[in-house]
């Protein structure tokens, strides 16, 4: 039964297609028709609605911008851009043509133009921090972090508490090991937002890299209290962080209250297992890595893991059958070969000499 926000948006799409009908050519009466089909969420109705209009006027702006908008979020970016370049040819003025274009490229991972399209925005616009953001997050997914930095401080330069560029200026600065300066924006985050667990967490990991294991102990029991999607990989963290200052124990249990968490992930199970390992704790390693194997059964690291820990445990000849299984998962992986085929190798050896042994 629909509910009377429901019932009235249905009304009003009645009335403005009646309207349509009267009057076909009042491209007013579509664009009205296509924002009710939008907050029902029924894009492809916006869409035809759209190429209506355009069919009466070709040059309606508005239009074209809108259903390549829509195409963008629908990731079918080769339709997008043929509205966004039709709308530009027909306002070759507007900063939004150009910035929808450098957006579409930037999804499609064509830095160049990409970036040719976001300097043309700046011809129009330069007083905009978003823009700035866009172009550093270019840089930044083709891993040039050095420019990514810059373009985020030209960002904050416009405005200082845009949480996008602080946030996104501090994973730069964590990933040129720039901790001093990834601790500095995650705080100015955080004291905007002190209930973003995420941040808490990016807090806690950077002071455990910068050795401080107080202030890191700190922040990861603060993310834990913090409502948030970011539990499960906070106890990992937490964990890693207590096994790199040699917590073993207590790494472990956390490990185990991520598993409690999300039984159905395998990272846990996986790291755990690693740990056990490292231990030579071989018969816990084998029971975390066969938990893990239960939810991706397809993981060709996951099966070179259990080989590895059955080799360290002299079970040679189950640790063939597990790197056997990593090479057909995935047999265009050079090294898993190399390492099945010298194991193999080595056994042989091992055998004949053995033999050799017995005969005397």
């Amino acid at each position: 039964m629909e509910n009377q926000e429901e019932l009235e948006l249905r009304q009003s799409i009645q009335k403005v297609v009646l309207a349509m009908a009267r009057d076909p050519k009042n491209t007013e009466n579509y664009h009205e028709l296509a924002k009710y089909y939008a907050m029902q969420e029924d894009y492809d109705k916006v869409i035809s609605v759209y190429e209506s209009l355009l069919s009466i006027d070709p040059n309606d702006e508005q239009a074209l911008l809108n259903v390549g908008s829509i195409y963008f979020f629908e990731k079918e970016y080769r339709k997008a851009l043929k509205y966004f370049e039709k709308a530009m040819v027909v306002n070759p003025s507007d900063y939004l043509v150009y910035y929808n274009l450098a957006n579409t490229y930037a999804e499609m991972k064509n830095f160049a133009k990409s970036l040719r399209w976001y300097n043309r925005t700046l011809d129009f616009i330069s007083n905009e921090p978003e823009v700035y953001n866009s172009i550093a997050l270019l840089y930044h997914d083709f891993e040039d972090y050095v420019e990514a930095k810059a373009y985020y401080e030209k960002a904050l330069s416009l405005d200082p508490q845009n949480l996008t560029a602080l946030v996104d200026l501090g994973n730069v600065c964590f990933k040129l090991f720039d901790y001093d300066g990834a601790f500095k924006y995650y705080s100015q985050v955080f004291s905007l937002e002190p209930d973003n667990q995420t941040v808490a967490l990016c807090l806690a990991n950077t002071l455990s890299l910068k050795k401080d294991e107080a202030r890191a102990n700190q922040y990861f029991e603060r993310a834990l209290k913090l409502q948030g999607d970011s539990q499960y990989r906070a106890y990992i963290c937490y964990a890693i962080s207590k096994s790199d200052f040699g917590h073993y124990d207590e790494a472990i249990e956390l490990y185990k209250k991520a598993i409690e968490l999300e039984p159905d992930q395998a990272k846990a199970h996986i790291l755990l297992g690693n740990m056990y390992s490292n231990q030579r704790k071989f018969k816990e390693a084998e029971e975390a890595y066969t938990n893990a194997l239960k939810i991706t059964q397809l993981d060709p690291d996951l099966y070179i893991l259990i080989a590895n820990t059955y080799y360290m445990n002299n079970e040679i000849e189950r640790s063939i059958y597990s790197y056997k299984a990593a090479v057909g998962l995935s047999p265009e992986n050079d090294e898993f070969k190399l390492v099945y085929i010298q194991v193999v190798e080595d056994f042989i050896e091992q055998s004949r000499k053995d033999e050799i042994v017995a005969d005397f």
